[in-house]
Order: structure tokens, then C-alpha cells, then sequence
């Protein structure tokens, strides 16, 4: 292992003093031109790399920008946090990621694990922290929140949301425009806003197509897969007449798709059955998945982009994130059109 530069080192190298090289590296330097250029060449020609921990004992700053996810194994929010970790990357703030596990005591927990940790702004994927909860974090702090609606204007934070309940009104017709009327749905948890909303779209769907709302063909699964192939026997079981299911997220569906195949049925030949969230892998599902598209990668790049415009003093150009419909091979017309 090479010997680490000293600063010292740098200041030698340079024909400055010390405290010179330290305030030119914290921005607080008030310095010619040539001698920031000097410090600047010693620093590349010796390779020396800050401390940053001493540096945000001496400064308060850490140069860490905390990451609350609900669930840091979901494959739903990785796309997020690898955007977080690409608008980040080269700016000198590095990620600090943790889990609340969908439970409310736990991000409490874990946002004061983060302000410990002197992040010097946060993102927020969705989870049960209550708007006001957030409302006064962002008062503290630069803070963005993607997957809630809540208004953070008044400290200058910023929150991200896609309209769920369009989307699952728009899926939910396109099942009835290719002949379906026994529609089930495996919804998510009835405390979560997504959920609620992609049922509302579904219900509404119904309605609007002249198809009357009938509480049996819908099931509550959790988003997990689990649920999803618990909740498509439990369809299965009350209506023998289904021909399509439209599943909350594409984990459930995945679960969904396995109930199908051990009862000998085929997706779309006897089941239509479509997702919600695009996940990479409904790509390659057997059948493709038809699904929504979120763009959760780009909505992570532009928060962390956001945060570092906050840190900075700036502002950056709004960001209106828009959902795709992604149909696939797994919807079929309904036999008998």
C-alpha cells in the first residue's frame, strides 16, 4: 500500500503555506490566480486525495447526500438509486443508503442515523414517513421525495410523483378494447398510495366503459410475488368466467404468472395478465409482460441533480416524468370476438 500524500506535502510542493492549500481545497481561499494554479498542479502531480472525514469534522460538511428506499432489495427502486448514483457521480458527494423497510418507526430511525452522518441533503423513495415529518426535514436540509405527492416548495424542496390512477385507467381500457369484461385485479396494500390509486383507475376504467365494479374480482396482495400467486388462485377460484387480470406491480404479476402455469394455463392463450412498474425482467418474462413504464432511473439522476443545484445555490430545469404503456405478447383478444 503507497503512502498517503500530506497535505503539508502539497503546500511544499506549491511555495504556499499550509492554511493556504486548506482553504483553497474548502473554497474559502481568497488567493492570485497563479497560486490556486500551483496548489492545483501539486495536487495532480503528488496525488493527493483530501480527508474528507477531517475535512467535515473541520467544516460540517461531509459530502454525502443521504438516500432513505423503502427496501434497498427491491428491484423497483434499484433503477432509482442507480440514477441517484449517476447524477451524483464526478461531483464530489458520494450516497449514503439505507433502508427503512417499509416501516414508518424504522425511516424515522433512519433519517436520524442520516443527519448523524451530517448528510448534506436527502432523497426520499417513497416509504410511510409523514408529510409533516418531511415538510420539516426539508426545512433543515435540501430535500427531494420521489413516489409522494406532498408540496416542499415553502423550504425549497421538490417532490417527483407519477399519475398512477391514469396510467391504471389506461391499461385497464386497453384490456376492455381487446374484448375482456371479467377483469380481476391483484392490488397492492390498501395503506399505500399507489396501490389506492391504481385501483382507483381500475374501478374507474370499469365504469366509464359501462362495466359495473365488482369488489370479488379484486384481491390484496403486498407487492411481493408471493401475494401475486396466492391472489391469481383466489380469482381463479371465484370466477370461473376471467379472462384477464391486471396485476398492481410486476412483482405480483410474476407470482400471478406461476399460479398459471402449475393449473396448466397459458398466458394470453387462456389469461391476459399485465403488470405495473416495467421491471427489466418483464422484458424477458415467458411471455414479455405487458406493463407501465416508469422512468425511475432518470427520475433518481434528475433528484440527485436537483440536491446538488440546492448545495450549489442554483436552480435546475423542472422535470415532468412521464408513464408508458409497454405492450407485450402476454394480452391476447378475448376468444369469441
Amino acid at each position: 500500500m503507497t503512502r498517503a500524500v500530506t497535505l503539508t506535502e502539497v503546500a511544499r510542493e506549491a511555495g504556499v503555506s499550509p492554511s493556504t492549500v486548506s482553504r483553497i481545497l474548502n473554497g474559502t481561499a481568497r488567493v492570485r490566480d497563479n497560486k490556486a494554479t500551483q496548489v492545483r498542479q501539486a495536487i495532480e502531480k503528488l496525488g493527493y486525495t483530501p480527508n474528507t472525514f477531517a475535512r467535515s469534522l473541520a467544516t460540517g460538511a461531509s459530502g454525502s447526500v443521504g438516500v432513505l428506499t423503502p427496501d434497498i432489495a427491491s428491484p423497483f427502486y434499484n433503477d432509482a438509486l442507480s440514477g441517484i448514483e449517476q447524477g451524483l457521480m464526478g461531483s464530489g458527494y458520494s450516497p449514503i443508503i439505507i433502508s427503512g423497510h417499509w416501516r414508518t418507526a424504522e425511516e424515522e430511525h433512519a433519517v436520524e442515523l442520516l443527519l448523524n452522518r451530517r448528510v448534506e441533503g436527502m432523497i426520499i423513495l417513497g416509504g410511510q414517513l409523514p408529510d409533516h415529518d418531511l415538510h420539516a426535514l426539508s426545512a433543515r436540509l435540501p430535500v427531494g421525495v420521489l413516489g409522494r405527492n406532498i408540496d416542499l416548495s415553502r423550504h425549497g424542496g421538490v417532490s417527483l410523483n407519477m399519475d398512477n390512477r391514469q396510467s391504471a385507467r389506461d391499461l385497464t381500457n386497453y384490456l376492455i378494447g381487446r374484448g375482456h369484461r371479467v377483469i380481476g385485479h391483484i392490488s397492492g396494500p390498501s395503506d399505500h398510495a399507489d396501490a389506492r390509486e391504481r385501483l382507483t383507475g381500475y374501478r374507474e376504467a370499469l365504469e366509464e366503459r359501462g362495466l359495473k365494479y365488482d369488489p370479488t374480482l379484486v384481491v390484496q396482495g403486498d407487492f411481493q410475488e408471493p401475494s401475486g400467486l396466492i391472489g391469481m388462485q383466489r380469482l381463479l377460484q371465484q370466477h370461473s368466467d376471467l379472462t384477464a387480470v391486471f396485476s398492481a406491480n410486476d412483482q405480483m404479476a410474476y407470482g400471478a404468472r406461476l399460479a398459471l402455469y402449475r393449473l396448466g394455463l397459458r398466458v394470453p392463450d387462456d389469461m391476459s395478465l399485465v403488470g405495473f412498474d416495467d421491471l427489466p425482467g418483464s422484458t424477458y418474462a415467458t411471455p414479455p409482460l405487458s406493463s407501465v413504464r416508469q422512468p425511475m432511473a432518470e427520475m433518481g439522476r434528475w433528484m440527485a441533480q436537483f440536491i446538488l443545484a440546492r448545495l450549489r445555490g442554483e436552480t435546475i430545469e423542472p422535470f415532468e416524468p412521464r408513464q408508458e404503456l409497454m405492450m407485450r405478447e402476454s394480452v391476447a383478444s378475448r376468444r369469441g370476438l
